[in-house]
């Protein structure tokens, strides 16, 4: 890059400027170009005020520097106290730092941070005689009241902005108006979205509970068909088949001789108590 021909600034500054510039542009080292934007910004002094016109020039080119470095970091949350560091109060940013602070911001979906910082600086009676007040106080309309829901403010600024002729005043009150109308009408399909997956719900659990009531109506049904069909069961002669089996198993040697009586009459019971349960109805039962 040229050498910068701003004097009386200091020539430090000056030439940590041209070292981050190159450091942002051309070697991509972001970290480093911001340590260049601080160190020059230090050596300006700590005043508050504008200053010499050509130390506010460099002094501003080097926060504009930092901020786009910062940015490419994805350290965008750091930007604005980084920058009040050198500037102290809102009223003082330059309307260059103060329109790329507000367009970061914006960006990220961050409008409020703004806020207040662009208020101030709109506010303050010495920034209304500079000729970037109506882009800036346009910007700050269209970028962080209007996203924010700030209707009633921006319709106040605007009617008490003696920078803009009726015809301008009209245009922005315009366009207020049709954020306004977008805004309610955003709200009311998120709320109506809100309200879809309530009753989807209800209708879910209607169907579940109509499924789950016919389950148990036919649960009871089978319930009863079997208890009516239990009743009928030889239950004496269960228990003594059971009973003998345990005897035989347990009790007795199935191989001895003297088993063998009480295996058939085993048996026997066990045929007559298949024969009652799975026989057809019409059967006559079984006597003992």
């Amino acid at each position: 890059s040229e050498p910068l021909a701003w004097a009386p600034v200091s020539a430090q500054a000056a030439s940590l400027l041209e070292e981050a510039a190159d450091l942002l542009v051309l070697h991509r080292d972001f970290a480093a170009a911001v340590e260049r934007c601080e160190a020059g910004c230090d050596s300006l002094g700590p005043g508050t005020g504008p200053g010499p016109e050509s130390s506010a020039e460099v002094k501003c080119s080097l926060c504009v520097v930092g901020i786009q470095a910062l940015a490419e970091m994805n350290r965008w949350r750091e930007v604005l106290s980084w920058v009040l560091q050198y500037y102290h109060i809102p009223e003082h940013l330059p309307p260059k730092v103060l329109e790329l602070c507000i367009l970061l911001y914006s960006k990220v979906r961050e409008p409020q941070v703004m806020l207040e910082v662009g208020s101030s600086w709109l506010r303050d009676q010495s920034n209304k005689n500079l000729p970037e007040y109506s882009s800036l106080l346009e910007l700050y309309l269209l970028h962080v009241l209007l996203p924010l829901g700030r209707f009633e403010g921006a319709e106040e600024l605007v009617r008490s902005c003696d920078v803009f002729d009726s015809e301008q005043q009209l245009a922005f009150l315009g366009t207020i108006c049709e954020s306004r109308c977008q805004w309610t009408q955003q709200e009311e399909m998120r709320l109506a979205a809100e309200e879809q997956p309530d009753a989807t719900t209800e209708t879910v659990l209607g169907v579940l509970s109509q499924k789950l009531l016919t389950m148990l109506t036919l649960l009871r049904r089978a319930l009863r068909s079997m208890s009516s069909h239990f009743y009928l069961l030889p239950y004496k002669k269960m228990l003594l088949a059971t009973f003998l089996l345990y005897l035989v198993v347990v009790r007795l040697d199935p191989a001895s001789p003297t088993s063998l009586p009480f295996i058939y009459k085993l048996v026997q019971l066990f045929r007559q108590a298949w024969a009652a349960v799975f026989s057809p109805i019409h059967r006559p039962p079984i006597q003992d």
